[in-house]
């Protein structure tokens, strides 16, 4: 059955303004005049960078207030983990079955590196897994909380070696050999790829891609989506940001604190 974040379709996401972010290029949706040129290029793949970052900051505090009493907080929390470890495990499958083999076309060079990346996506997907079976054990039982928050910050700073090593060494390369005019890495064949994927509904996925974002790169990055999405875009983001108030509060709109307001360096 798919995976759902929540009970029902929820949006809210985040940007992305991380190492590794390339501001070179011009807006791929053509400049405004006053503004600083705006990044789209694979898009995808950095917003779930910076979902997966903003997510990893959160949530240990957020099981470590966990109180006793808390039951539905403790499933909505072990929901969201469970949900963002779907959100990987689809993120590698889009990256080896699709995006590396055409680089590896293109770009020989890169196929060591995109080897050891390969087999990193294995690694990574057999931890987070392990951390799993912890957070479902500590989302009821408050009193092991503590050292299930420090293994996913321990997992977080895994993660973040891997996410700087493709930022850095592999996504400008990309930018040199992939078409301007591609939707490779872009939001827009995520989306669909989750369509065809028994994996994340589009409305929890989306919504999840661009909590936090800045609404004006909201507005851009629903460009790159089908009439439908951005038609039902308000309600789902309405719905997500209603469902995960209990784990850490009510969303202001805009980028938060902390979180990658831009996709852009």
């Amino acid at each position: 059955m798919p995976i759902r974040l929540l009970p029902q379709p929820a949006p809210s996401v985040p940007a992305q303004a991380g190492p590794g972010a390339d501001s070179r290029g011009a807006d791929a949706y053509g400049p405004a005049s006053g503004e600083e040129p705006f990044t789209a290029r694979f898009a995808g793949l950095r917003l779930v960078h910076a979902a997966l970052r903003r997510d990893l900051a959160r949530l240990p505090n957020a099981l470590r207030l966990l109180q006793p009493d808390e039951e539905e907080k403790g499933e909505a929390l072990l929901r969201h983990w469970t949900f963002m470890t779907a959100m990987l495990t689809c993120h590698h499958e889009q990256q080896d079955t699709r995006i590396w083999p055409i680089v590896r076309r293109f770009a020989p060079e890169l196929r060591l590196l995109l080897n050891w990346l390969e087999a990193d996506h294995h690694n990574l997907d057999h931890s987070f897994t392990r951390v799993t079976t912890l957070v479902r054990i500590a989302s009821r039982d408050t009193g092991s909380a503590w050292p299930v928050a420090y293994a996913m910050e321990d997992l977080a700073a895994r993660l973040e070696t891997h996410l700087r090593i493709e930022e850095r060494q592999l996504l400008p390369r990309m930018e040199r050999v992939v078409a301007d005019s591609s939707r490779l890495g872009g939001l827009g064949e995520l989306l669909d790829l989750l369509r065809s994927a028994d994996g994340p509904g589009t409305a929890d996925a989306l919504a999840w891609l661009l909590d936090g974002v800045d609404p004006v790169q909201v507005e851009r990055l629903l460009d790159e989506c089908d009439d439908d999405v951005a038609r039902n875009w308000p309600h789902w983001q309405a719905t997500y940001q209603r469902c995960t108030a209990p784990l850490w509060g009510p969303s202001d709109g805009g980028a938060s604190e902390g979180s990658l307001g831009s996709l852009v360096d």
